[in-house]
């Protein structure tokens, strides 16, 4: 199993920064198989960059639930699954910093869309999600939030997982098909 991951936040993953958006797909290797997304109010206000980045406003998460309100569905929706992300370290990051002022211990298997892409399909001039996305025909709706690059970011991966021929990208086998 995978989790293809994007977050929006209010900053950079070191310091205060929380998180305003998230989304989920659960992909089973073949097809997304479940799904998760959600404003989040960070309880700070969003900086007037992010606001313009992402259009996402004060006003549209003042009624959202906070992280602690959907850290269970996001363990759940991880659980046993590589995680993976454009950018992994930013996404990841985020979600174990929150998990863990928590209390929660958040460890998973981490896959890099963007490392994975350069080794898979070398000699694009950028591998920024919006640009690899417009070179490769894949539609991207919604950037610069959490659901709208999630999706395309699935539909990278599976272009990865169809050009990877030398096994980059781990599968499930029988004796590890319960990752932790």
């Amino acid at each position: 199993m995978y989790c293809i991951v994007d977050v929006e936040t209010t900053g950079g993953v070191k310091g205060p920064s929380r998180l305003t958006e998230i989304a989920i797909y659960r992909h089973d290797g073949q097809q997304v198989v479940d799904s998760f997304h959600s404003l989040l109010n960070p309880g700070c206000p969003i900086p007037p960059f992010i606001k313009y980045l992402t259009g996402i406003s004060d006003e549209m998460v003042q009624d959202a639930p906070t992280f602690a309100d959907v850290a269970k569905d996001v363990l759940a929706i991880t659980e046993g699954a590589v995680f993976v992300a454009h950018n992994v370290n930013f996404d990841f990051g985020f979600i174990q910093k929150e998990m863990n002022w928590l209390g929660y211990d958040f460890f998973r298997r981490t896959l890099c869309t963007v490392r994975t892409s350069r080794k898979l399909i070398p000699g694009h001039p950028s591998y920024s999600l919006g640009k690899l996305c417009r070179t490769l025909n894949i539609p991207l709706h919604g950037r610069h939030r959490a659901q709208g690059d999630a999706a395309a970011t699935v539909l990278l991966f599976e272009l990865l997982m169809r050009h990877d021929a030398i096994g980059l990208i781990p599968r499930p086998t029988p004796q590890n098909s319960h990752w932790n």
